[in-house]
This record gives C-alpha cells, structure tokens and sequence, in this order.
C-alpha cells in the first residue's frame, strides 16, 4: 500500500513539473507574438466561446407556442378565449384574423409560485387563410385539430383533407409536432363520440392517402405520404404523436385539452 501511495505521489510530482513547462513555453510563446496577433487571437477565443454558449442556449429553449387549427365553425376561437380567460364570448366566434396570446391558463391563475405561459395562435379556418399555418407550426411545440362534433359527418371530407394536409406538412413532420384531434361540441346529444371521429377520419384519410399517392407526380402540396405501404391507415403510423380528446368550448369543459398542452409546454 505504502509503495502504491509512493507511485502516486512520484506520478504526480512529474505531471506537476511537465505542465509547468508547458506553461513556460506558452508563455514564451506569446510574448514572441507581435501585439495585433494576440489580441485577434484573444478576440476570436471569446466570440467562439461566446458563440457556443449562444447555441447552447437557443438549443435548450423550448417553444411554448400552441397552434389551433380546424374548418371555420369548428369552435377554434372559442376554445382559444376559454384558454385565455375562461370564457365563450357568447358562443360561436367566426376568424378572418389570427388570435394570438400569451398567457397563463386561464385554469391556472390561481396557482400558488411561477407558472410558465403559453403562446397561442388561433389560424382561421378559411382556405385563403391557411397557407399561414405551415410558418406557424414551424415554431410550435404542439398543435391542436379542432373537429366539430356535431356537424362532424356533413364536413368529413373537407376535415379529413385539412387534416391529411397539416400530417404531410414538413414542418410537422420533420419536427414530429404533437397533434391533438379535439373533438369539439360534445356537451351537445347529437355530437359524435371521440373514438367514431377517430375511426371515421383514419378511413376517410386512407382513401385520400390512395388517390393522392397515385397522383404524387402532380402533387406539389404535400411532401410527405402518410401510413404505410399494404396496412390501413391509423394514427399510429404517424411520425409524430397524433391524439384524440373531447372538449366544450361553451361549456369550459377543456381539461383534456390543457392536460395534453401542459405535457408539452411544462408548468
């Protein structure tokens, strides 16, 4: 033991006179260096460290942007205002501009300590307006579908093709961005329930998903094709999570909503 202590201790008293040389010989080294040198080569060691800590903290930040997003009357607005200060506005709110905010829920204002806000953008759902969301969702942590419940079945088609767009998009599938399907209205009896909504859009999709792969040459909208080859269409396939909650806007009923939105923006 005593001998293994007396390596150690000679080990170290070595690796002590060595990086002492080093330090002569760096020291050297600099005053030989002409005066405009050493301050360019001091300069260029303090932008690069400056520069990596900058990376580094831009790469931790995470977004807090929540995209809402679905047909026109499907309840966005509403559901955008219960978030903000838990109310309707008197029910049904039609957008011909973005809502956008940051807040603190509006469940959680009465929460003791910090809580982090949310950015939300509410897109209009008029077809004009749409080519907005692609910018949008490039910046988000999750997006939101919202999907009327009762007038589900009249407007399959045109949700399933807004939908179906919006999973192909590059910016949600490069970034895999969490969706949430949000059934709307199901404070009312003749709304659908959350997992006919589901089954209903995964059939709907994969008769698009059919016609627009046959069709890919001429399709310049979507760069990505969803599912996979020979297996039906469902949520599971998708690169990014893809879930499916109820809600009502009118009635303030969006816990589920706030539950998915808190799983990706923590509090």
């Amino acid at each position: 033991m005593e001998d293994a202590l007396e390596q150690w201790k000679t080990f170290i008293e070595q690796w002590n006179v060595q990086l002492q040389q080093w330090l002569r010989q760096a020291q050297l080294f600099i005053r030989t260096l002409p005066p405009l040198q050493l301050y360019a080569a001091i300069a260029v060691v303090l932008l690069t460290t400056f520069l990596l800590l900058l990376a580094r903290f831009f790469k931790r930040t995470k977004s807090n942007t929540i995209v809402l997003s679905g047909l026109s009357g499907s309840g966005k607005t509403v559901i955008f205002y219960q978030l903000r200060d838990g109310s309707s506005h008197k029910g049904t709110v039609t957008s011909m501009e973005p809502n956008e905010g940051t807040f603190v829920l509006h469940s959680e204002t009465q929460k003791k300590g910090k809580v982090k806000p949310v950015h939300v953008v509410d897109v209009p759902g008029h077809p004009r307006l749409r080519t907005k969301l692609d910018g949008v969702l490039a910046r988000a942590a999750c997006a939101v579908f919202v999907v009327d419940a009762v007038e589900f079945l009249p407007n399959l088609r045109a949700t399933s093709e807004y939908l179906y767009d919006i999973l192909t998009m590059a910016s949600v599938v490069k970034k895999k961005v969490p969706m949430l399907i949000l059934c709307n209205k199901v404070d009312k009896v003749t709304a659908h329930t959350k997992e006919f909504i589901r089954k209903q859009l995964e059939k709907e999709i994969d008769k698009l998903r059919a016609s627009r792969t046959a069709l890919s040459s001429a399709d310049i909208t979507n760069e990505y094709v969803l599912g996979v080859d020979g297996e039906s269409f469902a949520f599971s396939q998708c690169l990014n999570r893809v879930a499916v909650a109820e809600a009502s806007g009118l009635t303030g009923e969006i816990s589920q909503l706030e539950q998915f939105i808190r799983e990706h923006v923590s509090a």
